[in-house]
């Protein structure tokens, strides 16, 4: 075997080897996460966010994509799926129209969706409802 032959077979051989090696080794459990510390949890600039949507509602995937773009963290209840939402949905907000919002411990519910309404009901409750 000549030289070039060698080298083209090393260059060939330990890029193969690399990638073998890390996906036997990611295949075999050593899955990607990432470590969370239980006792100092990840404070968020916003309150609880609770909202209740139906999947194929044009106003309820406004609603998620203006949280999501913004990395607003959310609960969604889908109604349709979850029967316990849409009884609460009903009873306790008094209302079979999605989306609805609750923002804090219930301390505001937005029954609609605008970005206006939405950051104004944020704010109230981020100052302790003072209007």
């Amino acid at each position: 075997m000549n030289i070039i032959n060698k080298s083209l077979l090393v260059l060939l051989f330990v890029p193969a080897t690399v990638f073998t090696t890390s996906f036997l080794t990611h295949a075999a459990g050593s899955s990607s996460q990432t470590i969370l510390n239980p006792a100092a949890p990840r404070k968020s600039q916003y309150p609880r966010i609770v909202i209740y949507t139906v999947s194929w509602c044009p106003h309820c995937r406004e609603l998620k994509e203006y949280l999501t773009s913004r990395n607003i963290p959310f609960i969604n209840r889908d109604v349709e799926l979850e029967p316990a939402a849409m009884e609460e949905l009903v009873q306790k907000y008094k209302t079979y129209g999605v989306p609805v919002v609750i923002i804090g411990s219930d301390q505001e519910v937005i029954k609609g969706f605008t970005a206006e309404q939405f950051e104004k009901a944020v704010a109230k409750v981020r100052s302790g409802n003072k209007p």
